[in-house]
């Protein structure tokens, strides 16, 4: 080999040399975008996992608490419904009792422990549900146990007898008022 072709050589070598390198830092530089991109997709999904974990956690979170909120407005729903038959049977006992004179003292006893008994449960969130003779009927709200020729055209088709009274626990109707409608 001659000096002038290892000079040559030498300067091709040299000149290789730094597109070698621009290559390879391109290729790295590439590398790590790719890299940081994938990290970059990874993190927001992630992310996107974590939201929709918490959001289901939130949801859960609200529809217990709505669940115990009417677990616990309701959870007497039974022992009234068991206790509504008691208080027609003392107000028809009322009804009853005061027809009897000689049986004031009694009377007055059997009131103030129908009225202690009303007071207790209204306190615990039962209601009467208000129904007076002439109201229109409504099948929504009211149970009709019978028709009956009306008394007059003005009563067709509205309540002429309230037979049984209805009950509402909260905003829940427990009992529905029974009537009597005229036809």
């Amino acid at each position: 080999m001659s000096k002038k072709e290892t000079t040559n050589d030498i300067e091709n070598d040299q000149i290789d040399s730094p597109q070698n390198e621009t290559v390879e830092v391109e290729e790295q530089v590439v590398e790590e975008q790719t890299a940081e991109e994938r990290l970059q997709a990874e993190l927001k999904q992630e992310k996107d996992k974590y939201l929709r974990l918490f959001a289901e956690f939130e949801n859960y979170k609200r529809r217990t608490s709505k669940e115990r909120i009417e677990l616990f407005s309701t959870a007497s729903e039974d022992v009234m419904k068991t206790l509504l038959p008691i208080l027609d049977d003392f107000e028809r006992a009322l009804t009853h009792i005061e027809e009897d004179k000689e049986a004031e003292e009694l009377r007055k006893g059997v009131l103030l422990i129908y009225q202690k008994l009303v007071k207790t449960l209204e306190q615990k969130g039962l209601t009467a549900v208000k129904v007076e003779k002439g109201d229109a009927f409504n099948a929504d709200d009211h149970e009709a146990v019978t028709q009956i020729p009306a008394p007059s055209d003005d009563l067709k088709g509205k309540i002429i007898d309230v037979i049984e009274k209805g009950y509402k626990l909260g905003e829940k109707v427990i009992r529905f008022p029974k009537v009597v409608i005229g036809q």
